[in-house]
């Protein structure tokens, strides 16, 4: 929304458009409140308003709770009537206790406070059930409390602009409305958030944001997964959040005038028990490698320095309980801080995996093998056994921005990086600069290294290695701990690197192997490849073994030496391994991966979850 500008785009949104290189278009904000976007607000939930306090500064609430509360009461005019937490609501506090509401009027016999002029305010209508959302811009032109013990308040919104959202990244809720119960959880020093504030934006999965640049104003949403927004600082020296936007392109609409680190409020909600985490401060908008350097396989992030805030027990006039998750939304985008850091650095787009041979092993396996190259001897990474490589496919793969798509709702949040296994041992190959993956076909990118001819050129970027030091099996006896690794299918890749290893220094390697009947022959490929290996490990084949091809492959695996069980693992084959001095590497599907560490509760054990 251009935000109280008539027509056109606002500096800040017009640099933004120039900056993700979006194609010019008329702005599709209207004038006013026209009637379906009326009809859209009356049957909405929820409204997320916005307004400034005396110091300027953005901050943002959520009222309502049931259809009906928010209606058009006159031509361009939304009435409002919702209860709470009139203790501190920071938006109510600035709309009925602000010294600018205070001077221009005096409240008349009925509590009404009328602005003279005007006070600026935002909103975004939301309903989370059909996950339909109007935005709106505009003034305050009257309000004020209502008889009783409810806690309710009424006012009057005068709407300048309005314009329609999609329903992109919104989670589902079922809603109740309630009574505000308002309690201040103290904060620490500093302005440090107290615990139970970084709880409840673990497990957020939605926000609301209303971001001005002086003479204007937004409200908006922005959702995902839990845990979407992540914890960048905490401590004296201040607080920041950072979150991915997962469609970059999407910010000509609402978050244009971040382009110039505008003053930004956000309330993060805990549907479960109506809490309420009010912050206010300044936004950054990070794009390519800086917001990488925050949020690995992120083009774009938004960067929130904190000045303000409280966390409220009980202060929503609402609760809710989840319902269907978005399908736009991807995975969990940890900091670069949560992870290994990368041995190759972001910086260095000079680095490249040429694609030199593919061996496929079974329907869906393949091994891939890669050339690095780069024009600098000196920037040739280095990798150690176990590591994953990052890289990008966005120049081979993508076809540009689209704003929607629910056919492949996925498709628009895809920037095509890919993190995957390093399968061979450093030094294992003719030449220090090759390395292998191993891979299931799943996905685009796989797709695409599948179907390629290694005969024709391929360069991919490489973003860098990295890896997590509590994935790595010992190599020097006596051994703390004695490894049993659990692999599912694919799932074997982080040994792959590191058996020889083990192996040679006579470390007492358990393996425990899930496999699909048709993916057999990555049994024998690792086995033959890892002399020792099959005499140390347990094989469960799964799905279809009937045919006699899958007899054969089941006899070639006895033969080298590995025990194989025709079923699923279950609990009883850990009863000989579990036990003091033992240590579990898990490396499976998810819903194994679950099972395995209710298994597993009182065991040693680490996983990997692949979520890079």
């Amino acid at each position: 929304m251009p935000s109280l500008i008539s027509g056109g785009w606002h500096s800040g949104e017009r640099a933004m458009h120039r900056e993700t290189r979006n194609p010019r278009f008329e702005n599709p904000t209207s004038d006013g409140l026209p009637m379906p976007y009326a009809v859209r607000v009356m049957h909405s939930q929820l409204l997320a308003l916005g307004t400034l306090d005396d110091e300027g500064r953005p901050w943002t609430t959520i009222w309502g709770g049931e259809r009906g509360f928010a209606r058009p009461v006159a031509e361009g005019v939304l009435g409002i009537r919702s209860a709470v937490d009139k203790e501190y609501d920071p938006v109510y506090g600035a709309f009925w206790k602000s010294s600018e509401s205070k001077v221009s009027s005096e409240p008349d016999e009925e509590g009404i406070i009328r602005p003279e002029g005007g006070k600026m305010m935002s909103a975004l209508s939301i309903d989370l059930e059909t996950r339909d959302r109007v935005k709106l811009a505009g003034r305050l032109i009257a309000g004020g409390d209502m008889p009783g013990p409810d806690s309710e308040v009424q006012l009057a919104f005068h709407i300048m602009e309005s314009l329609g959202n999609c329903p992109k990244y919104i989670n589902k809720k079922a809603l109740e409305p309630i009574v505000p119960q308002p309690e201040l959880i103290p904060g620490g020093p500093d302005g440090i958030l107290p615990p139970e504030a970084i709880e409840l934006i673990e497990k957020a999965d939605m926000f609301f944001l209303s971001s001005t640049n002086g003479d204007s104003m937004d409200t908006n949403h922005r959702g995902g997964p839990r845990g979407f927004i992540r914890v960048l600082k905490n401590d004296e020296g201040g607080v920041e959040l950072v979150y991915p936007e997962y469609s970059g392109n999407r910010l000509y609409q609402s978050l244009g005038n971040l382009k110039v680190n505008p003053l930004i409020g956000l309330v993060i909600p805990d549907y479960d028990t109506s809490d309420a985490l009010y912050l206010t401060g300044e936004s950054t908008i990070l794009l390519g490698k800086e917001a990488a350097a925050l949020l690995p396989r992120s083009n774009m992030a938004v960067k929130i320095t904190v000045s303000a805030s409280h966390l409220v027990k009980a202060s929503l006039p609402f609760r809710g309980t989840p319902n269907e998750p978005s399908p736009y939304n991807p995975p969990v985008r940890y900091l670069l801080s949560e992870r290994a850091p990368a041995l190759a650095s972001a910086d260095s787009p000079d680095i490249t995996a040429t694609l030199v041979n593919r061996e496929i092993l079974t329907p869906t396996i393949a091994v891939f093998t890669f050339k690095l190259e780069t024009t600098n001897p000196r920037d040739m990474p280095q990798w150690q056994a176990g590591h994953h490589i990052t890289m990008g496919f966005e120049t081979e793969l993508s076809n540009g921005y689209a704003h929607m798509n629910d056919r492949d709702p996925q498709s628009l949040n895809d920037d095509y990086v890919r993190t995957f296994t390093v399968s061979s041992p450093p030094g294992s190959l003719p030449s220090k600069d090759l390395f292998q993956i191993t891979a299931r076909l799943h996905g685009p990118v796989t797709k695409f290294l599948w179907r390629h001819n290694p005969v024709s050129p391929l360069d991919i970027s490489v973003m860098g290695f990295g890896g997590k030091d509590a994935f790595h099996l010992p190599t020097a006896t006596p051994a703390a701990k004695e490894p049993v690794f659990v692999a599912g299918g694919v799932g074997i890749t982080p040994l792959l690197a590191q058996a020889k290893a083990v192996l040679d220094a006579s470390v007492p390697l358990t393996l425990l192997w899930t496999l699909r009947g048709e993916d057999l022959p990555l049994a024998i490929h690792t086995f033959d490849k890892n002399p020792g290996l099959a005499e140390r490990s347990t094989t469960f084949a799964t799905g279809s073994l009937a045919s006699s091809e899958t007899k054969k492959l089941i006899e070639k695996i006895s033969e080298r030496g590995a025990t194989v069980e025709e079923r699923r693992v279950n609990t009883r084959d850990f009863e000989g391994v579990v036990g003091g001095g033992k240590k579990f590497y898990l490396c499976t599907g998810a819903s194994l991966l679950a099972t395995l560490r209710g298994w597993l509760e009182s065991e040693d054990v680490v996983w990997e979850d692949f979520g890079y």
